[in-house]
C-alpha cells in the first residue's frame, strides 16, 4: 500500500542544526535516515542529520523520544527496529523532525546535547543480516554482458527476477578494506588453471533494501502488497566482483567469485522517507514477455520504482574521477517484484534480510554500473583525465559509490558514501 507523505516530507521544513539544510548534505531533515555508530562510548543506535548524529540513547534517557521504535532503534542493531511496524517507526520519525525543526520547541536542550559530531564517530553495520540475496535485475546489464560475450540471453531474464544466495558472513560496512581475494583462475592468454591472485577485480555499483515485517513461514509465499510493505529502508550496495575466480567457476552459478566482501552503506534510508521518490516500474516492450501473475501489481507499476540517481567514483590516486551516472528507475524488475519471487517458491523470509538489485546499469554509456561493462570485456580500457588507464581494479585503487533520491518539489535526499580502498592479496596458496 502507498505511504501517505506528512509533516516530515515538507521541503519548506528546515532544522536548527545549519549543516542539514545544506543544499549539497545527504542528510537534511526530511531524510532522518538509521544506523549504529560508536563515539568511544560503545554501539548504540543513531539518526544522520546533517554533519551529525543523533543519539537515540540519549533522548531515550531523557524521555525526549518513547515507545517501541525509539527503544529498538537505540541499540547496537537495528535488527528490533526492522522488526517495528510501519506506524511506530514513522512516530519516532515525526518525533525526531519535531525536535529538530526549526520553529520548534523552544527548548532544545536535550536534543542538542544527543548531537554527536559525525567525524566524531566510527559507522558501523546497521545490522548482521540474516541472509543476503543479489538480483540481477538490470535488462541493459543483461543484454550487454551477453552481447559482449556474443551469446543469447537464457529467457528467464524476461520472466523473473534473476538472483543467487550470497554470503551475509562478508557484508561489511562502507570503509572495510577489500583484499583482493586468491582462487582458481585461467589467467588472460592461457587455457590452463592456476591458484593465484585474483587478476580481475571489478566493482558493481547496485541498490539494496533491508527487509522488516510480518514475513512468511515456510511453505508460504507473498503477494506483491506484502512484499511492498515487507521493505523497510535502502542503502548503497557494491557486490565486488572477482571475475577471474567468477568466470571459471560458474557452472551452477557464482560463489567464491562473489563471496569475499560485499560493501554497504551505513545509513538505512526508510520506505517512508523515499516515499516522495516513488516513480512507475520501467515499462515492457511489446516483443517482452507479460509479466507473471504474481509478480504483476496496479500500484507496483505506477509506483515501483525509485528515482534515485546514483554514481561511482574512481580514485587511483590523482583524486576521485566519476565513471559512472546511472539511475534506480533504469532497473527492469522492482523491489517489491524481488521480494515477492524470492518467496514464491515458500522459502521463509526473515526480518534483516538484505536484497541487493544487481548491478544498475541503464542504456547510456555513462550508465554502464561496472568495469566489464565500462571496458568491454577489457576490450576497451578506461581511460582517465590524468592518463591513466583501468580495465578492473589495481590494489591501492579507491571505488566510491553515492546515490541520491531527486524529485521536483522535494528536497533530496541521500545515502551517504559505500566505499573500499583495493589491498594486495595476503596470500596464494
Amino acid at each position: 500500500m502507498p505511504i501517505d507523505l506528512n509533516a516530515t516530507h515538507d521541503p519548506k521544513r528546515r532544522s536548527w542544526v545549519e549543516s542539514a539544510n545544506a543544499a549539497d548534505t545527504d542528510f537534511p531533515i526530511q531524510n532522518l535516515p538509521f544506523g549504529v555508530f560508536d563515539d568511544g562510548r560503545g554501539p548504540r543506535g543513531g539518526v544522520a542529520l546533517g554533519d551529525s548524529i543523533i543519539d537515540l540513547k540519549a533522548l531515550l534517557d531523557t524521555g525526549e523520544i518513547a515507545g517501541a521504535a525509539a527503544e529498538a532503534a537505540a541499540g547496537d542493531t537495528l535488527l528490533p527496529l526492522f522488526a517495528c511496524s510501519r506506524s511506530e517507526v514513522s512516530a519516532l520519525r515525526a518525533r525526531l523532525s519535531d525536535l529538530y525543526r526549526a520553529d520548534g520547541a523552544s527548548d532544545r536542550t536535550h536534543a542538542h546535547d544527543a548531537l554527536v559530531p559525525m567525524q566524531n564517530a566510527r559507522l558501523l553495520l546497521p545490522a548482521k543480516p540474516t541472509a543476503f540475496t543479489d538480483f540481477c535485475t538490470s535488462a541493459d546489464h543483461i543484454l550487454r554482458m551477453a552481447g559482449s560475450g556474443g551469446r543469447t540471453p537464457m529467457p528467464a531474464w524476461a520472466t523473473l527476477p534473476v538472483a543467487y544466495n550470497g554470503r551475509a558472513s562478508s557484508v561489511a560496512v562502507s570503509g572495510t578494506p577489500v583484499v583482493r581475494p586468491v582462487g582458481q583462475v585461467v589467467p588472460p592468454g592461457s587455457s590452463d588453471m592456476v591458484v593465484a591472485a585474483e587478476p580481475m577485480l571489478d566493482f558493481e555499483l547496485e541498490f539494496g533494501a533491508w527487509l522488516g515485517g510480518p514475513v512468511n513461514s515456510l511453505g508460504e509465499s507473498v503477494d506483491m502488497t506484502q512484499a511492498d510493505e515487507i521493505l523497510f529502508g535502502c542503502c548503497l550496495v557494491n557486490d565486488w566482483s572477482a571475475r577471474g575466480i567468477q568466470f571459471y567457476e560458474m557452472l551452477l552459478g557464482p560463489h567464491l567469485g562473489k563471496s569475499f566482501l560485499t560493501t554497504i552503506s551505513p545509513w538505512v534510508v526508510t520506505m517512508e522517507a523515499l516515499a516522495p521518490f516513488r516513480v512507475a516500474g520501467r515499462g515492457r516492450t511489446a516483443d517482452q514477455p507479460d509479466l507473471p501473475s504474481y509478480l504483476d501489481d496496479p500500484y507496483d507499476r505506477s509506483s515501483g520504482g525509485l528515482n534515485v540517481e546514483l554514481t561511482a567514483e574512481l580514485d587511483t590516486g590523482a583524486g576521485p574521477h566519476t565513471i559512472v551516472h546511472t539511475n534506480v528507475a533504469e532497473l527492469f524488475w522492482t523491489l517489491a517484484q524481488m521480494v515477492a519471487h524470492q518467496a514464491s517458491g515458500g522459502a521463509p523470509l526473515e526480518i534483516g534480510d538484505l536484497i541487493a538489485t544487481g548491478t544498475v546499469s541503464g542504456a547510456a554509456d555513462e550508465a554502464r554500473a561496472c568495469l566489464v561493462e565500462i571496458t568491454k570485456l577489457g576490450k576497451e580500457p578506461l581511460t582517465l583525465p590524468d592518463g591513466t588507464q583501468r580495465t578492473m581494479l589495481e590494489d591501492g585503487d579507491t571505488l566510491t559509490l553515492r546515490g541520491r533520491a531527486v524529485a521536483e518539489g522535494y528536497v533530496p535526499i541521500g545515502f551517504g558514501p559505500c566505499a573500499g580502498t583495493v589491498q594486495p592479496a595476503r596470500t596464494t596458496r
